[in-house]
């Protein structure tokens, strides 16, 4: 395992030389189900479940991350290098990443900030490798469970 990043990836892990400059996204899994009532007014029309994310890890570093074998449905759990925040004295709305070696938690004032320990699928990778400029690059793209 390397130090260069918070980011775990369980079970594949994250070689040296493979994550540094890592970047994640979040964004919200399923399209929203917002309507306009006959009066104009924006209601939610959701069944009222928790929100799942989709998660997209890109990387331009030294080496390539273990990705051989990675398929498609496959099951990592994932201690997100992004931090999460709720208001001190509340409690976080996902697990938290309290097993790896770096703090997962820590408080500012009023905002207590956490890295996410998220149960997710591989929904695709990409890789890419600029030879001459001795730099390769790769995309995960996760689904939450």
């Amino acid at each position: 395992m390397t130090d260069t990043t918070k980011l775990r990836l369980s079970p594949i892990g994250i070689p040296p030389y493979s994550a540094r400059g890592i970047t994640e996204e979040f964004t919200l899994d399923g399209e929203a189900q917002l309507a306009r009532t006959v009066n104009n007014v924006l209601i939610d029309l959701s069944a009222g479940e928790d929100e799942k994310y989709k998660l997209t890890i890109t990387c331009t570093d030294q080496q390539m991350p273990f990705l051989d074998g990675v398929k498609r449905g496959m099951e990592l759990t994932v201690d997100s290098a992004t931090e999460f925040t709720y208001m001190t004295g509340g409690s976080p709305a996902r697990d938290v990443a309290s097993t790896t070696d770096d703090p997962a938690t820590r408080t500012e004032g009023a905002v207590t900030f956490y890295r996410p320990r998220l149960t997710m699928l591989v929904a695709d990778y990409r890789l890419n490798n600029d030879e001459a400029g001795a730099v390769c690059g790769w995309t995960l793209d996760l689904i939450e469970v």
